[in-house]
């Protein structure tokens, strides 16, 4: 995952924009004047039909002062202030039917009433309100165009009330018209005053404005030169203020160094407390430090939890990440139809890769060939397309079975083209002409794609290879030269190799007999659950074959070969009670 790539400075506008108000509480209640005097004489006057008093009974209902809260009869009072045409009245009801108003839960009667959004409504009210010249009123109505709240969305009516509420002092405004002019949103892209809008409205402490000048610091936009400690400031100012971007960002500095102090410890607790706030890359991210074991042993399980929360949050990169662990067994329960959901998921999000990954669960799930009923014709396309790795993902589902009728010969057609460029590809086209699936075997022919991926360190191609060196297929028989072989298959934790090794040193083969060697190569496949290797380490300490003798552990793995259906294991241990 490249975190410069993914959190830019313009990924970081479109967060800006792409956010939604969050219903306000009554504590949040609009700073009303309040004139002096006893809140009694308020209401009085309020009756009266004075849009002073009403302002005033109002501020007391949002706020619980002097009276029960009740949003709704706070509300009810700024629409008869409203209605007298005062323009300050008009930009707070347009401002709280805007973002709608829950009040904390009470006991009794009152406190339980709220108010719902009503962004059309609110958007005539800040008409009115701009209108009368009031700048909260022209900076709401900015933002309400902006975004298409309430009405049709239109940049350029945005930055006309946007530019009226920044002459009457709104710092907010300054922010939103600095976001127009910095992306060009109505045609008039102007960055030197954009940094200058957005500087101001830093300097006035709007938390946005400081994470966004971050980003420009950060990448250095004109005429801001790059400067990583300066950006990492303001994030670091930004995530104080509670901006969740900017506490991801300031995650990601303190991870990497950029231009701060390397701190793994804040870098993951800035970054968890974005993911707890939505942040769906932060949560990604801190998915992938638990998988990370240069900072500890891995906690796959907890990987598993963040990855499944940004992948929830439509995270392609999570999503198939998190459905390789389903299908791995790693941190969750293996469960190839969990693994198929999330990769298909991330698959349908567009991630190349995980089609490719989809395809391989397929082939292991129950539920594969009904799942594969749509992914076959991506595949097939990808492959029609030239890419290497669908023709092998199709060549693999067409071996098997998956989603479609076994085809062996066409399986071979998609190795052969994707063999030059995808090792596995190599490895199966070499197995299928060894095995002579599609025709009479052909070892020869196998023999420069095995030895390729071989060569790429794969496993398995090196185990075939031994065993075809053991037995002389398409090339001469030589027992050492294929002891080498699965030598070297078996540290790469080929536990097939590990066995053939024990097998062929423990006697009778064209290679010195060595069986204490042996015993610890039968121990090294007994571990990693081969059967007939727990049963050749159950026999050898049995006998004591290799040195050893233990009648007792010899029980134990003859156990466990026997539970894995090998009779001659359970012989074995019947002869030895």
């Amino acid at each position: 995952m490249n975190e410069r790539q993914t959190g830019g400075w313009g990924a970081a506008l479109r967060r800006v924009f792409g956010g939604s108000p969050q219903p306000a509480r009554a504590e949040d209640a609009p700073d009303l004047a309040q004139p002096q005097g006893d809140l009694r004489r308020a209401m009085a006057d309020a009756r009266a039909g004075r849009p002073e008093a009403q302002k005033r009974v109002a501020a007391a209902y949002l706020r619980g002062e002097g009276v029960p809260p009740n949003p709704a009869e706070g509300v009810r009072w700024l629409e008869a202030a409203a209605q007298a045409g005062d323009g300050e009245a008009q930009a707070r009801l347009a401002t709280v039917l805007f973002r709608g108003l829950t009040a904390p839960p009470r006991s009794g009667a009152f406190g339980e009433a709220g108010v719902s959004p009503d962004p059309a409504r609110a958007r005539a009210l800040a008409q009115q309100a701009a209108e009368a010249g009031e700048s909260d009123g022209q900076a709401l109505l900015g933002y309400l165009w902006s975004m298409g709240e309430g009405g049709p969305r239109d940049y350029t009516q945005a930055a006309h009330f946007y530019e009226q509420a920044v002459a009457g002092g709104s710092m907010q405004a300054a922010l939103g018209l600095g976001l127009i002019r910095l992306l060009g949103l109505d045609g008039m892209t102007d960055t030197a005053r954009a940094a200058d809008l957005l500087t101001r409205a830093a300097e006035a402490e709007v938390a946005t404005a400081i994470y966004v000048l971050g980003t420009l610091h950060e990448a250095g936009v004109p005429p801001i030169a790059p400067n990583e400690a300066a950006a990492a400031g303001f994030y670091k100012r930004a995530a104080e203020a509670g901006v969740r971007p900017a506490k991801a960002r300031l995650g990601l500095a303190l991870m990497h160094g950029w231009g701060i102090a390397r701190d793994m410890p804040a870098a993951e607790t800035w970054l968890r407390r974005a993911a707890l706030e939505g942040d769906a890359e932060a949560a990604a991210i801190v998915g992938d430090l638990q998988c990370d074991s240069s900072h500890g042993v891995p906690n796959h399980l907890e990987a598993a939890g963040w990855y499944q929360m940004a992948a929830e949050q439509g995270h392609r990169l999570a999503a198939r990440k998190l459905g390789l662990m389903y299908l791995a067994g790693r941190g969750v329960s293996a469960d190839a139809e969990t693994a198929m959901r999330w990769l298909e998921q991330a698959a349908e999000a567009g991630d190349r890769i995980a089609v490719f990954d989809l395809g391989m669960a397929a082939a292991e799930s129950e539920g594969g060939v009904r799942m594969m009923g749509s992914l076959l014709p991506r595949l097939r396309a990808l492959a029609e397309e030239g890419d290497p790795v669908a023709a092998y993902n199709l060549a693999v589902c067409l071996h098997n079975g998956s989603g479609i009728t076994a085809d062996q010969r066409e399986a071979r057609q998609w190795l052969e083209k994707a063999a030059p460029y995808v090792v596995n590809a190599a490895y199966w086209l070499g197995r299928l002409l060894v095995d002579g699936a599609t025709g009479p075997p052909e070892p020869e022919a196998a023999l420069p794609w095995l030895r390729r991926a071989a060569a790429e360190g794969m496993p398995d191609a090196i185990a075939l290879l031994a065993d075809m060196t053991l037995n002389g297929l398409g090339l001469p028989e030589d027992a050492t030269a294929a002891l080498a072989l699965f030598i070297q298959a078996a540290n790469s934790g080929h536990a097939g190799a590990a066995f053939a090794c024990g097998a062929l040193l423990g006697g009778g083969h064209a290679v010195a007999e060595d069986r204490p060697r042996a015993e610890r190569f039968f121990r090294q496949a007994a571990h990693q659950g081969h059967a007939r290797a727990q049963m050749m380490l159950g026999r050898y300490l049995l006998r004591g074959l290799g040195g050893t003798q233990d009648a007792a552990q010899a029980a134990q793995w003859l156990e466990k070969a026997a539970a894995q259906g090998l009779d001659e294991a359970r012989a074995m241990l019947e002869a030895a009670e």
